[in-house]
């Protein structure tokens, strides 16, 4: 399959178990966690789909609680698997986020699915990776899903960086719209927040966040990261204060659709 090979290529020459350790990346990072650890219980089973080279995996099964996790490219399951301590309860597999046989219905309590609505690029996929989490999560569970947003990559990788004028005469921006329009070669997918909205429609679920997880800290990267602690927590603080107001939410490079299966 063509998006394998590319995402394969990709992963195989990408640090991905470094991205979120930096303290612009480590914004992410804890918002996102902040948001699990709302709804983390005693004895609650936990599946990420796109487990990557585990970050949340990990943290959470260092917390205490059951783990699975599932992860298409077979270089970042080794460098998870690697990681894995005696403390830990992590089942991994590979597999795809599309089909998730191996698990069966109503299984899970919370479900991550963190990278794969990156990767897809046609309506059923992407319908189906959202419908495969919801299959597998109990009622009453709540499912995560990530996203790469449109705005701030016209922003950063159009404007601040000078690509827009070749983007839109080779076709990956639209002249007019300026919405990215992605393909397997390119990797990533870009959405809008009415994009996501769209998709979700017809699940039988309840919506209870819809959150920047980094906001403006991927365009003011260097400064967060020269920060001294105390900015560093001044700035995480403002942040999360900020991080679901709907007039701010489409200038974030990833948000975190939260919601609750009925």
């Amino acid at each position: 399959m063509e998006e394998f090979r590319y995402l394969t290529e990709y992963y195989n020459n990408y640090n991905e178990d470094g991205r979120l350790v930096s303290k612009h990346g480590q914004v992410e990072f804890l918002t996102t966690m902040k948001y699990i650890n709302k709804f983390l219980k005693k004895g609650m089973r936990v599946l990420e789909v796109g487990a990557g080279t585990g970050r949340y995996a990990l943290t959470i099964a260092q917390e205490g609680f059951q783990v699975d996790a599932i992860e298409l490219i077979q270089h970042n399951i080794d460098i998870l698997k690697n990681k894995i301590t005696e403390d830990c309860t992590i089942d991994v597999r590979q597999g795809n986020a599309i089909d998730l046989f191996c698990y069966n219905d109503d299984t899970f309590d919370i479900t991550l699915v963190f990278g794969p609505l990156y990767h897809l690029f046609n309506d059923s996929d992407k319908k189906q990776a959202i419908s495969e989490a919801i299959r597998v999560t109990k009622e009453g569970g709540v499912v995560f899903v990530s996203y790469c947003m449109n705005e701030a990559t016209i922003i950063n990788w159009g404007f601040q960086k000078g690509n827009i004028l070749e983007g839109i005469q080779s076709g990956i921006v639209d002249k007019d719209t300026f919405k990215c329009l992605s393909n397997p070669s390119l990797l990533f997918e870009m959405y809008r927040k009415e994009e996501i909205d769209k998709l979700m429609e017809g699940y039988n679920v309840e919506r209870l966040h819809f959150v920047a997880t980094d906001l403006a800290t991927n365009h003011m990267k260097n400064i967060i990261d020269e920060m001294d602690e105390k900015m560093f927590e001044t700035y995480l603080k403002y942040h999360l204060s900020i991080c679901e107001r709907s007039d701010l939410i489409g200038i974030t490079h990833h948000s975190l659709d939260i919601f609750r299966k009925k």
